[in-house]
């Protein structure tokens, strides 16, 4: 039996919108304040839990094609590169750098290599908290 969610799937399409804006913001602002990879991460995916609760799992999967354990693995990659690349330079594991640079747009802008580190964890995160929650989820 389906039942008629209408309310739900309008509301879930504006407040995912807002969690995803609200998770990207976290995931920028965890170098200075508290948030970064791992909470943007879990906000992330708390909003595509919140796809799966308003729509069924092969509505959310035609539209977000994405195999979460690849993203999973791409994100360890990227995280462990992190810390690796810092054998290159002779410092210890995970010594990260920082430098200004200055860019077409932005003008002088500080860039650090621990941005790419986050950007491991955050695809960690929602890649391990949705092959979870879509293991428990089905139906077979």
């Amino acid at each position: 039996m389906k039942t008629n969610d209408l309310i739900l799937q309008t509301m879930t399409k504006i407040i995912v919108f807002i969690i995803f804006a609200y998770s990207i913001n976290l995931f920028l602002a965890g170098h200075y304040t508290p948030g970064g990879g791992f909470i943007g991460g879990l906000m992330a995916a708390g909003a595509l839990v919140l796809l799966l609760l308003a729509f069924d799992m092969k509505t959310v999967r035609k539209i977000l094609p994405v195999n979460y354990i690849s993203m999973t693995a791409l994100g360890l990659l990227i995280a462990v590169s992190t810390g690796i690349g810092s054998f290159f330079f002779d410092v210890p594991f995970l010594t990260h750098t920082f430098g200004y640079f200055d860019l077409p747009i932005l003008g002088k802008t500080g860039l650090a290599t621990a941005v790419l580190f986050d950007i491991g964890v955050f695809l960690v995160v929602v890649g391990v908290a949705m092959t979870i929650i879509q293991t428990i989820g089905e139906d077979e």
